[in-house]
């Protein structure tokens, strides 16, 4: 038998309360009070938030903006173009193909590529590919060693358009 009295024990044939009231205690109190304070805030805020967005921007600030990151970008196509290669790959490249190869940053994108020929050697590119050439581990002594990643970018030109990076008749 169990020592619990028999006022609380249902009897054999009445079912058991499923739905017990649930306790109310300082901390639930304090979640519910902060839930409706949190609701009645993004209520009004929302009316703030469609009000700001009917102000017109000023386009002034924009064009300033526009010419900051004109700037940066023309540092940066600066320091894309690492070097040229030239080869015997690449000159067989540029008489078959009217492409030129050059040495650039291994993270340059192709539009930023062909955005520093344009720049620099004011010509207009038809298209970019690149290559990631993956450096060779070498030995040096009794040390081991790897070259580095290389990026290549194959940039064709347009019909008529030429690089002549010898100086010859420049």
């Amino acid at each position: 038998m169990s020592t619990a009295p028999e006022a609380q024990k249902p009897a054999k044939g009445a079912k058991a309360d499923v739905k017990a009231e649930p306790k109310v205690t300082a901390k639930s109190k304090a979640k519910a009070e902060a839930a409706a304070s949190e609701k009645a805030a993004a209520a009004t805020a929302k009316p703030a938030k469609a009000a700001k967005a009917a102000v017109a921007k000023k386009p002034a600030v924009k064009k300033a903006d526009a010419a900051k990151r004109s700037a940066h970008a023309e540092s940066r196509l600066a320091q894309i173009l690492i070097a040229p290669i030239v080869s015997e790959k690449a000159t067989m490249a540029a008489e078959k193909h009217n492409q030129v190869l050059f040495k650039v940053m291994r993270d340059a994108t192709k539009p930023e590529i062909k955005a520093a020929v344009e720049l620099m050697f004011k010509v207009t590119v038809d298209s970019v590919q690149t290559v990631q050439h993956k450096g060779k581990v070498k030995r040096f002594g009794k040390s081991i060693g790897r070259r580095d990643h290389v990026k290549k970018a194959y940039v064709s030109l347009a019909a008529g358009q030429e690089l002549n990076f010898s100086g010859e008749g420049a």
